[in-house]
């Protein structure tokens, strides 16, 4: 099992949307607690990147929720923290998104001290 930490800003998005990608984001925050190997529909590794993506989809939507993990390889994580999420409309979404996540990643870090 993995322990899994939510930011604020993660939180606030989440709540910010409709109750069926509230749903939808339980179930896929269950499947990376409970399951060690995972689609790759739900969560991919963010090419140059050290951040992965989480997967909510919904009527045709793509929600995604930027996280890091506490390991080099997803399947050995023990420890994962969901940073922040957007709407995905296009491959321009994920920079401003990944300058978010390494600001949040920073901020989560010095908090953890």
């Amino acid at each position: 099992m993995r322990n899994v930490l939510i930011t604020e800003e993660c939180e606030q998005y989440i709540e910010a949307n409709s109750k069926e990608v509230e749903k939808k984001f339980n179930y896929c925050l269950q499947i990376l607690i409970e399951q060690k190997v995972v689609h790759k529909k739900l969560v991919k590794k963010l090419t140059n990147s050290k951040f992965y993506e989480l997967r909510i989809t919904t009527r045709n939507e793509h929600r995604i929720i930027i996280f890091s993990i506490d390991s080099e390889n997803f399947v050995e994580a023990n420890e994962v923290v969901l940073l922040n999420g957007f709407m995905k409309k296009n491959i321009k979404d994920y920079k401003a998104a990944i300058k978010t996540a390494e600001k949040l990643l920073v901020k989560y870090e010095i908090e953890k001290q």
